[in-house]
């Protein structure tokens, strides 16, 4: 494998749905709930008829949630509260540049935000908590979500002790339209997060304009420097890790060390053979493979060019090799820090962009709940500070009224 197969593999399937996603979005703009129900029936093989799901319906399913699930739902909520109270930023901030000239920059929270919770193959209670808890945090007032049908009631009570405001029983590209257009019964929002298959990306995509989105966030990936100090078991379940999410799931090794990719090889051999889901690690597996490098710099290059989401350094120096990296979604150093750790309790998102995407984007965090407004606070004494430089530009420009707005104060 080399670094172009790889983003060609990441791309083409977004690029495979694209006439499919454009037809659904077209039959939810002109059909609103009706084509909900009929889109559910053809891809989710379930007949809706109420599209939101009542308080009655949660109460009910955490009758069908164990006490050690809901237990550790609720310390994985603390870790990934507590992690993300400290990226917030409230209010207003201001500084005094120069006598008269006040800056500053006002925060405030999104009003209403869409969070898409994945189903299908598997449940991801984790992603809801990873979804609603930093919208909670940045104090957005209204956070609603979907998620395919039948909704697992898992998914349920990890959306309710996340705090979810509403819940619509829709998902794929049927759930995204609704809550970017809206519907009857879904309201529209500001925003939508959340990581889906390559139909919801490529929705998300689309719609961008109508609604804002968080970042592409199609098939999960992880890519792997290692060099003979890795253990191959280790390297070999970090793969197989992701290959189960899904066929289209990829990974990828970046070695210099040519006998650890065997040893590897045979590890994982021994691992996926009992397997519960080796068909979905055989079908990713194929979307992966290794690259051969001469030393560290052309490791972390090579890595950099891929961008992946997950990146794993299990190497004899990680802290100058995590230095060097700049592009990735989130980075597990040493040997016991998998994927797995971030996927459900350390507390950091594992709300990620894919497809290389990490070279621009950065993961889910309060910030994506949060927009921004400079202020300025200017008084007579600093407009005449600033005055001689205004009318210059502007004139320059040919503004001119832009340099009378100054004249007229300060004549006055």
């Amino acid at each position: 494998m080399d670094v172009e197969t790889w983003k060609q593999s990441r791309f083409a399937s977004i690029e495979d749905v694209t006439d499919s996603v454009v037809e659904i979005i077209d039959q939810v703009r002109h059909e609103g709930d009706k084509a909900l129900r009929e889109l559910t029936k053809k891809f989710d093989r379930c007949e809706i008829d109420r599209i939101a799901v009542s308080r009655e319906e949660i109460e009910e399913a955490y009758e069908q949630v164990d006490e050690e699930l809901l237990e550790a739902l609720e310390l994985a909520s603390m870790n990934i509260e507590r992690f993300h109270e400290m990226q917030f930023r409230d209010g207003l901030w201001l500084r005094e540049m120069e006598p008269g000239v006040t800056l500053g920059v006002k925060t405030t929270p999104l009003q209403r935000v869409g969070v898409y919770v994945p189903g299908g193959r598997a449940s991801y209670p984790s992603t809801a908590l990873m979804c609603v808890i930093p919208a909670r945090v940045a104090q957005v007032e209204e956070v609603v979500c979907c998620t395919p049908s039948p909704i697992n009631p898992i998914t349920l009570v990890a959306l309710d002790l996340a705090g979810v405001d509403e819940i619509y029983r829709v998902g794929g590209v049927q759930a995204i339209a609704a809550m970017a257009m809206g519907t009857e019964s879904i309201a529209p929002v500001q925003k939508i997060v959340g990581p889906g298959n390559a139909y919801v990306t490529a929705a998300k995509t689309l719609l961008r304009g109508m609604v804002e989105i968080d970042f592409p966030a199609g098939p999960s990936e992880i890519g792997i420097i290692a060099d003979a100090t890795a253990v191959p078991d280790f390297v070999a379940a970090d793969i197989l890790a992701q290959a189960e999410h899904d066929p289209k799931s990829a990974c990828v090794l970046v070695t210099m060390d040519e006998s650890l990719v065997s040893r590897v090889e045979e590890c994982m051999k021994a691992q996926i053979k009992d397997a519960p889901r080796r068909k979905i690690m055989l079908q990713a597996l194929e979307n992966s493979g290794y690259i051969l490098v001469q030393d560290m710099e052309e490791a972390v290059r090579t890595m950099d060019a891929i961008a992946p989401e997950h990146l794993s350094l299990q190497v004899a120096d990680s802290l100058t090799v995590l230095n060097m990296v700049q592009n990735a979604g989130s980075i597990f150093v040493g040997p016991y820090a998998p994927v797995s750790c971030g996927d459900y309790a350390s507390g950091t998102n594992h709300v990620l962009p894919t497809a290389g995407h990490a070279a621009s984007f950065s993961g889910l965090d309060v910030a994506h709940f949060q927009k921004k407004s400079t202020v300025q606070i200017i008084t007579r004494e600093g407009l005449e500070n600033l005055s001689d430089i205004i009318e210059i530009i502007a004139e320059a420009e040919g503004l001119m009224a832009h340099a009378e707005a100054v004249r007229v104060r300060r004549s006055q």
